[in-house]
């Protein structure tokens, strides 16, 4: 089953260790993502550029809105995630507790949603017939 991990870290942080300290951050992630990859728990991952690179798109007044930044106001900001293969739940806990970009922020472990059985529904109530 796909668990997608969401790994949050407070602005600054990776941005004041120094470069030897990021260096060593990152070369212990590096490693056990290669790891994660060779016993086949690695799914995907990718790193966010930081948060005020975002923008946030909603619906207001009957239309969609844009804003600068992130939608939450929170002291953490999601720094990247991580999809990974695991047995279930308390495996990919297991897992993700070993990573060492814990020790940057928190980790949020959701499961992947089946969206497969929706997708053929809809797909027929509009007449399409693309197998799946």
């Amino acid at each position: 089953m796909k668990y997608i991990c969401l790994g949050y870290i407070q602005p600054g942080k990776f941005e004041n260790l120094s470069e030897s300290e990021r260096n060593a951050m990152l070369d212990e992630c590096f490693t056990y993502d290669d790891e994660l990859r060779s016993n086949g728990h690695f799914a995907a991952g990718e790193a966010l550029q930081p948060a005020n690179t975002a923008m946030t798109l909603y619906w207001k007044n009957g239309k969609v809105a844009v804003s600068d930044g992130p939608y939450a106001e929170t002291k953490e900001q999601l720094g990247g995630i991580l999809v990974l293969e695991a047995r279930d739940l308390n495996h990919a806990i297991q897992l993700i507790s070993q990573h060492p970009g814990v020790k940057m922020g928190p980790f949020e472990i959701r499961p992947v949603a089946d969206l497969n059985a929706m997708i053929k529904e809809s797909e027929q109530r509009r007449g399409k017939n693309t197998p799946r």
